[in-house]
C-alpha cells in the first residue's frame, strides 16, 4: 500500500507475527479450527507482504496478479464454506477485500490505485471514495468493534476464576488459547481497515 513508511511497517510486523501465530494454531485443534487458522495465516502473510513499504521493495508488476489469483482461490475455498457460519463468511470477505485491493494496486488496470480511487466514475461515491472501499471500511470497522467487545470479557475475568465460555484454562497452550486467536483476528481487521484507508 501507499502509505507512510511507519504505519508499513509496524502492519506488516503486525500481520507476520498474527500470521505466524495463526501457522502455529494449525497444529491443534479440530480439522475446521485447523482449516481457519491456515485461511487466517495466508491473509496475516499476504496483509504482510501487501503492507510491506515500496520504498524497501517495489513489487514487480505482476505480483498484484499472483495475490488476486492467490485470494480468489481463497474467495472459492471460503465461498464452499459459508454455510458453516459468520466466520467462513468473514473469511470470504477478507480474501474478496484482498483480491479488490490487489486489482486496484495493479498497474495497468484502470491505472492503479491512484487512478482507480480517484476518479469519479459510475464506482465512486460523490467524494471520490469508491462506494466497495466505502463498504469495506464500514464492513472492518463494524467488525473491529465486535471482535474487540468479544475478548474484553476474556481480559477482564479475574486471575483466581474460572474463565468462561470463551476464555482459556490455565492448561491450555499457546495454540489454542481464545482469546488470543480472537486477538489474532481483531489485529488482521484493524490492518485491513488501515490499508483500506491508504487506497
Amino acid at each position: 500500500m501507499h502509505g507512510p513508511a511507519l504505519s508499513g511497517w509496524l502492519s506488516m510486523v503486525l500481520c507476520s507475527v498474527t500470521g505466524a501465530y495463526c501457522l502455529l494454531r494449525t497444529r491443534s485443534g479440530t480439522e475446521g479450527e485447523r482449516g481457519a487458522a491456515r485461511a487466517e495465516a495466508l491473509m496475516g502473510f499476504g496483509m504482510a507482504a501487501m503492507a510491506l513499504p515500496a520504498a524497501v521493495l517495489t513489487p514487480p508488476a505482476w505480483s498484484w496478479a499472483v495475490y488476486a489469483v492467490v485470494f480468489g482461490a481463497a474467495s472459492l475455498r471460503a465461498l464452499t464454506g459459508a454455510r458453516g457460519g459468520a466466520h467462513h463468511v468473514h473469511h470470504l470477505v477478507g480474501s474478496l477485500a484482498m483480491v479488490y485491493m490487489a486489482l486496484a494496486m495493479a498497474p495497468g488496470l484502470s491505472g492503479g490505485a491512484h487512478t482507480a480511487h480517484g476518479a469519479h466514475g459510475a464506482g465512486a461515491s460523490a467524494g471520490g471514495v469508491p462506494l466497495l472501499t466505502g463498504a469495506l471500511l464500514v464492513y472492518y470497522a463494524l467488525y473491529v468493534l465486535y471482535a474487540a467487545g468479544r475478548l474484553i470479557p476474556v481480559a477482564a475475568a479475574s486471575p483466581g476464576l474460572p474463565a468462561g465460555p470463551s476464555g482459556g484454562g490455565p492448561g491450555l497452550s499457546w495454540g489454542t488459547r481464545p482469546e488470543l486467536a480472537l486477538a489474532c483476528r481483531l489485529t488482521m481487521g484493524m490492518a485491513m481497515f488501515a490499508m483500506l484507508l491508504t487506497m
